[in-house]
């Protein structure tokens, strides 16, 4: 199974950055062959942690992982991450650019849930990425399908943008099922609430 571990922003809070990303380039309906692999808004999250191909056996002791990975995080935080959409960015260049949007508020208590998550990931001895935490929602993977001033312009859009604030209610854990639209399968969820 294909697993990782994320934040999902609530509905009104997608809808809101969908309003925005409806009117960027990147938004715009393309010809055949010239997908910007837009990602859909229900499947927009933050990822805490990337597990990749975990065996279905190990599917307990992830869930374990996590539940201790909150109650050590609870113990410490006096409350939940309170975050808002904002700005945004790419990682990568030419055919390999990515567009996302970014966070604010409480990115730090949210990092410190994601160090909680690898932490008990990394003693349980499951696999997960060790890349730093980056917190951010993919919007899309463009590559090289538009031009760099359309690029810019969907960048200088983003960085104008903040949407509504919540609190992080939850991380769940994820089973992706891969292909031309992606799925994605709640496996586990726990409250960041006490």
């Amino acid at each position: 199974m294909r697993l990782f571990v994320a934040a999902y922003p609530p509905p009104d809070v997608r809808d809101d950055l969908a309003g925005l990303v409806g009117n960027l380039g990147v938004g715009q309906p393309r010809g055949p062959g010239r997908s910007v692999r837009l990602a859909a808004a229900e499947n927009w999250h933050i990822t805490l942690a990337f597990l990749g191909e975990v065996a279905e056996p190990q599917l307990d002791e992830v869930r374990s992982a996590l539940d201790r990975a909150v109650e050590y995080w609870r113990a410490g935080t006096p409350g939940v991450p309170e975050l808002r959409i904002a700005g945004g960015g790419t990682f990568g260049r030419r055919r390999f650019t990515t567009l996302w949007a970014g966070l604010r508020g409480d990115v730090d208590a949210l990092g410190a849930v994601a160090d909680a998550v690898r932490g008990e990931l990394r003693s349980a001895r499951l696999p997960y990425d060790t890349k730093p935490f980056r917190p951010h929602v993919t919007i899309a993977r463009p590559g090289d399908r538009v031009s760099p001033e359309e690029l810019a312009a969907d960048l200088s859009t983003l960085d104008g943008y903040e949407g509504p604030g919540w609190p992080v209610g939850d991380i769940r854990l994820i089973r992706s099922h891969l292909g031309p639209r992606p799925t994605y399968e709640v496996m586990h969820s726990v409250p960041l609430a006490p």
